[in-house]
């Protein structure tokens, strides 16, 4: 098999298909047919299935962004709906209108999302410091996000001092 150049590069190529006959007797030179069938299929097939994924691919992308302009047009005809169609004194009412809104929400899925927004550093405390202290207290964390930050001060100072010492 390994003979010829031709016969080396096609036995080279049936094994980066995963086409382990290359090391039989059998020739391709006897039959250049064959060889030129198994190549134009395994070209082939491959083209078919990467149109087949970008095909399901882009039904799921559409089927996705079906749903978001769902959302975002149920929410233009919910404001439409408060900002013309109501009455001053219904726009008022609490049982429309509740000033809270109460959602469930699976403690572990949650614990876990803070943890990674944490993690990542994307906790900020700035924002509803008291809604997230007691949101980390429910969950039981434990987060000082200002030992984070005298930290990173500590660590910045730290830094230039290095540099400057390097320099000199």
């Amino acid at each position: 098999m390994f003979m010829d150049i031709k016969t080396s590069l096609f036995a080279t190529y049936l094994f980066l298909i995963g086409d382990s006959s290359a090391l039989s007797n059998w020739t391709y030179t006897e039959n250049p047919s064959i060889a030129v069938l198994i190549v134009l299929f395994s070209l082939l097939i491959v083209i078919y299935l990467m149109n087949l994924l970008i095909g399901l691919l882009s039904n799921a992308i559409e089927e996705d962004n079906n749903r978001v302009s769902y959302l975002m047009q149920k929410a233009e005809i919910l404001a439409e709906i408060e900002l013309f169609y109501l009455l001053p004194h219904q726009r008022r009412w609490q049982t429309w209108f509740p000033e809270v809104i109460h959602y469930y929400a699976d403690i572990d899925k949650t614990r876990g999302e803070v943890q990674r927004l944490i993690k990542e550093g994307e906790w900020d405390t700035k924002e509803f410091t008291e809604m997230r202290n007691n949101l980390l207290k429910e969950l039981k964390i434990k987060h000082n996000p200002i030992d984070n930050e005298v930290i990173l001060e500590q660590l910045k100072s730290h830094e230039k001092l290095l540099k400057e010492l390097c320099s000199k």
